[in-house]
């Protein structure tokens, strides 16, 4: 299925919030276990700069996903490390929307001059672990029992890409 991957306006605000809030109560794409408001998700938007964008994947109309480009670290020896974000709507999961968010992000990266990316995914979201691969990022290491998800302590893989 092709989407169209473009960047995100203040008219997907809603669509973002309700895909990132879906990723927290699925316990499968974050730690965060705070629902997000319309207006945290706009504030978050309209703080962004041209190095840390935000895209969305738009079928005809409809968000069924949005990516992001992160600060990796406030430290300036960082600056070109960029951390990412890759969020799909639960009905449109495992239709090659995360690899065409992915694939775009990766080229957004390239363009705006980082040398690497990296992540930080939960070891039981399997599909992301392999979706992170086919797009050539490694593993580097673990995080055992990094954080805690309903009294349950979760691992945390680590990877990276160099651009």
């Amino acid at each position: 299925m092709k989407v169209t991957v473009r960047a995100a306006t203040a008219a997907d605000v809603e669509a973002i919030c309700t895909i990132h809030n879906q990723g927290i109560v699925d316990r499968i794409a974050t730690l965060d276990t705070i629902l997000r408001t319309t207006d945290d998700c706009r504030a978050w938007l309209e703080e962004r700069g041209l190095r840390h964008p935000v895209l969305v994947a738009d079928l005809e109309g409809l968000v069924v996903g949005w990516a992001s480009l992160n600060r990796f670290n406030p430290r300036q020896a960082y600056d070109h490390v960029a951390d990412f974000s890759v969020y799909v709507e639960r009905e449109w999961r495992g239709k090659g929307v995360g690899r065409q968010l992915l694939d775009r992000l990766i080229a957004c990266a390239r363009d705006a001059g980082y040398h690497k990316m990296v992540l930080a995914a939960m070891a039981h979201n399997i599909a992301g672990l392999a979706l992170y691969a086919r797009t050539g990022f490694t593993r580097v290491g673990i995080y055992r029992e990094q954080g805690q998800l309903d009294g349950k302590w979760v691992d945390v893989v680590i990877m990276e890409k160099l651009l």
